[in-house]
């Protein structure tokens, strides 16, 4: 590796307003016993308890670390400070006077990577214990265990050291060296130069060779000129098409119906990312624990490429309920239970029910609903999914409407590609409901469909792309025999700015209109428009924003706008800022007026998991309602938009 510092050179080759809510999802809350003692987590996070396994030590040595950084940088010295292991784990002792020295010896290794990785190529790391380095000391040392034995870390950083040329050779010759960030004259830390190998490997790959590899990866350090030459060779091998499919280790799903959804059988161009794709694919049907696609390690005589998708089964049984409580709306639960793999195909079956409104008020008034979902993954076609739902309801929004629905619903989804899907089916509903028009009730047969382009790179927290969709509801009803249809649209985009996308712009626009039926008292309504909330503009309630007539009682729209627009910063690694402003209208007309425009501003806090940002959000409204919300507090996983 370029250490050499003679000068010579060197190479190494829910919604809510107006009150506190308080959300808990009982599944993801797991006591675990550690010791004879309870340790309990919440979202991944210890909330009382040990989080760790007490480890006994043999023969413990306990020792002081100090780390010099020499003229190191104050990011330089943490970073370095944070690879000790020396010195995070200081107040842990080690197993006898050996494993001081084995310690150092691997500190060793992981400082000099850190000053490679920050281009210090001429930079030096010595370390002594009790006084002697640690390349002096015997095989099996002894030291003085009347006080912690003393450990000393001197680091010498070095220049900062500039590319100097770099060449490709081989099948990677006539590629582009700064596209790889190779750039003369800029910093040669090793990192970067690892990445572009692998990036070099890639393309290569993406272009359609699956045995591609690197040859060379040769970099010499200049001491005189404190610069790194880069040589880097690849050889791409033959182009080649996706061969034969097998699959393995699946008890309960056929291997057929692998096969087939993963889409690797269609025998397109070898591609990575093709790959990924049938990777995530597979995972997202959610039976599977496990998912990994071998490629061979050789063409097939036809000159394709063979593959074996090996998978574990997953639990395919599961429940789980949450609660919500509301200092206006009472309490709610709700509960589900779920089958993800009915007849050995991925289908599967959900329950689910919740009750809201308990304490708030009486029995008669609160909200309640039940379902049950069946899905088909990979219907007729691999690129088709079923869906047939049944649902009942009983809603009531505060001084809006009572209704209770039966709606029974089926359709298709088809994925026309990575980003594009199409959505058709046909839904029947039974509606009873007593609003400012009295007590009426609706049969509504409906044939939605809809389209959607999705280009964020991640669904739950994205940082770029967009997300676009369009849905027409043509519905006739048949008790006064009318025709009616709603139309919606909406699109989101992101766009993150600096280092690591620091700073996320967001914003969404939606708007939506209610065309035909005669007048509103003809449309039921759960199909007119309403805003307020969680889900459009915060700091108001739930539909709270809505034409009102002379009684000040709130009867819905025909058409709607909202616009939302988000700072996402991150403050670090797990904890982010947001900031926002929520516009919204709702009018009588199919198109808006604008004679009502009601908008909330708040803040946001963002908490990482793995499984997407912890979301609470206190937004208040800038044009309240008289006697309306004063402010409102949402909780969610996920973005908000």
């Amino acid at each position: 590796m370029p250490n050499d510092t003679n000068g010579r050179k060197k190479e190494w080759p829910y919604r809510h307003a107006g009150s506190v809510a308080v959300v808990a999802a009982a599944l993801l809350c797991s006591p675990v016993l550690v010791d004879n003692a309870f340790a309990f987590k919440l979202f991944g996070m210890t909330i009382f308890g040990d989080d760790e396994d007490t480890v006994e030590v043999i023969d413990p040595v306990r020792y002081e670390a100090t780390l010099n950084a020499g003229d190191a940088d104050d990011d330089l010295k943490d970073r370095l400070e944070s690879a000790a292991a020396l010195i995070t784990d200081e107040k842990q002792p080690v197993s006898g006077d050996l494993g001081v020295v084995i310690k150092a010896r691997e500190d060793r290794e992981r400082l000099i990577a850190v000053l490679y990785e920050e281009a210090r190529y001429g930079g030096t790391v010595n370390i002594s214990v009790a006084g002697t380095d640690i390349d002096n000391l015997p095989p099996n040392p002894t030291f003085d265990h009347s006080k912690p034995v003393p450990v000393t870390v001197n680091i010498a950083p070095g220049p900062v050291f500039k590319l100097g040329a770099v060449h490709f050779e081989g099948n990677a010759a006539g590629k582009d060296p700064a596209a790889y960030d190779l750039v003369t004259g800029e910093t040669a830390g090793s990192r970067l130069i690892l990445k572009a190998g692998e990036k070099l490997l890639v393309d290569l790959k993406n272009e359609g060779h699956p045995l591609a590899k690197l040859t060379k990866r040769q970099v010499t350090a200049d001491h005189r000129t404190d610069t790194v030459d880069v040589v880097l060779g690849a050889v791409s091998g033959p182009v080649a098409s996706f061969g034969q499919v097998a699959t393995k280790g699946s008890r309960s799903v056929d291997p057929a119906f692998i096969t087939r959804y993963s889409r690797l059988d269609k025998g397109g161009r070898y591609s990575p990312e093709q790959l990924k794709k049938a990777n995530d694919r597979l995972r997202e049907l959610g039976v599977f624990s496990s998912v990994t696609i071998h490629e061979a390690d050789k063409l097939a005589p036809d000159g394709t490429l063979p593959l074996t998708i090996e998978v574990s089964d997953g639990k395919q049984r599961y429940f789980g309920f949450g609660a919500e409580f509301s200092s206006i709306d009472g309490a709610g639960l709700q509960g589900y239970w779920g089958h993800r793999n009915l007849f050995g195909e991925a289908e599967s079956l959900r329950i689910e029910g919740k009750i809201s409104g308990i304490g708030a008020t009486d029995v008669s008034t609160f909200d309640y609903s039940a379902g049950i979902i069946f899905t088909k993954p990979g219907a007729i076609v691999p690129e088709a999914t079923f869906e047939s739902r049944l649902e009942a309801k009983s809603e009531n929004p505060e001084d809006i409407y009572e209704a209770q629905s039966l709606t029974y619903s089926a359709g298709f989804s088809y994925e026309l590609n990575d980003t594009d899907k199409l959505t058709a089916g046909g839904e029947i509903a039974y509606i009873r409901s007593d609003d400012v028009f009295g007590k009426k009730t609706y049969l509504t047969f409906s044939t939605p469909f809809g389209y959607e382009r999705d280009t964020r790179d991640n669904k739950l927290d994205p940082t770029e792309g967009y997300h676009a969709t369009l849905s027409a509801k043509p519905s006739y009803e048949f008790i006064r025999q009318n025709i009616f249809s709603s139309f919606e649209g909406s699109i989101s985009g992101y766009l993150g700015v600096g280092s690591e996308d620091q700073v996320v712009f967001a914003g969404k626009l939606a708007a939506g209109t209610l065309v035909g039926g005669g007048s509103l008292e003809n449309i039921p309504p759960l199909r007119r428009f309403y805003a307020g909330g969680g889900g459009s503009v915060r700091g108001y309630s739930y539909r709270e924003i809505s034409p009102y007539n002379d009684n000040d009682e709130a009867f819905g729209g025909r058409s709607y706008v909202l616009a939302s627009f988000e700072t996402r910063v991150k403050v670090s690694d797990k904890i982010g800022i947001v900031p926002f402003i929520d516009v919204g209208t709702v009018s009588t007309e199919i198109v808006p007026d604008f004679s009502d425009i009601r908008a909330g501003a708040g803040i946001g806090v963002r908490y990482a998991t793995p499984f997407g940002p912890l979301r609470l959000d206190v937004a208040l409204p800038l044009r309240r309602y008289d006697g309306g919300s004063q402010y409102g507090i949402y909780a969610g996983i996920g973005q908000a938009f």
